[in-house]
């Protein structure tokens, strides 16, 4: 299928590896042209030459976190004005006890993963309506539908923008500029690696056994990858998508079995 969106721009935060990565790869493989992000200036750079050269699309590497104010400014300025395509990412807070967490854990969980996204939605959004054109995805959590109880600080995080986007999203549908959330389950990345290990210490077993058993449990017996990832965040992007408004899709392979 042609998703219709060869030589549009993307904006795609915390693309230098994981599920920003997928999505930027899927992205390019239609023909789109890239900001791609990080903070790690060599990685991502390494990672923006292979996907020019392998896609031939236009690649612009910018290193910033773009959880702060000059980060998101030099991303948004390398973009000049011309994103018809945003895909909002950035890691995920860590795992804990809520007791342990004060005010200041609260306020990095709600800048990274709430306020952050707002920013750079409310940055790229007028130009989108006046183009008539332009696709916001959020990358959140499957943690939206089915918190989990390490991870009290991304459930109230991504719940508030969640709910923000449910407001702004029918607000601008009509101008043919759509938002959704994605929302992954478990999928082959650091972050996973870095929840089983804290799983596995505070369970006193070891990451692979953790690892095995969650793909165990898991319906496809596996976790996801970080390309099939991409595949349907392209998807969502494209022009087909315009009726897609608002929307939180969650990719887990069925581990969460409730009714719609």
């Amino acid at each position: 299928m042609d998703l219709g969106i060869k030589g549009k721009l993307a904006i795609v935060c915390a693309s230098s590896r994981g599920l920003g990565l997928g999505c930027a790869r899927a992205l390019a493989a239609n023909g789109v042209h890239l900001v791609m992000n990080g903070t790690n200036l060599a990685r991502l750079e390494s990672v923006a030459g292979d996907i020019a050269k392998e896609y031939n699309v236009i690649v612009l590497a910018c290193a910033a976190d773009i959880t702060t104010e000059s980060g998101r400014a030099r991303v948004l300025e390398a973009a000049d004005g011309k994103a018809d395509i945003l895909i909002n990412n950035a890691g995920g807070p860590p795992p804990g006890d809520f007791r342990d967490w004060g005010r200041e854990a609260w306020l990095d969980a709600l800048n990274a993963n709430m306020l952050t996204p707002i920013e750079m939605m409310k940055a790229v959004i007028d130009p989108m309506i006046a183009r008539k054109f332009g696709r916001i995805v959020n990358i959140t959590s499957g943690s939206v539908k089915n918190p989990i109880p390490l991870l009290g600080l991304s459930n109230g995080a991504r719940a508030g923008l969640t709910g923000f986007v449910a407001g702004l999203s029918r607000q601008v549908a009509e101008h043919n500029v759509t938002i959704n959330n994605l929302l992954p389950g478990q999928f082959n990345t650091d972050r996973i690696n870095a929840l089983f290990e804290a799983r596995a210490a505070a369970e006193g077993m070891s990451a692979d056994d953790i690892r095995a058993k969650a793909e165990a449990a898991n319906p496809c017996r596996r976790l996801g990858e970080a390309d099939e990832f991409g595949s349907l965040c392209a998807f969502m992007c494209s022009a087909q998508a315009g009726y897609l408004v608002g929307q939180n899709l969650l990719l887990d392979g069925g581990a969460f079995n409730a009714n719609p």
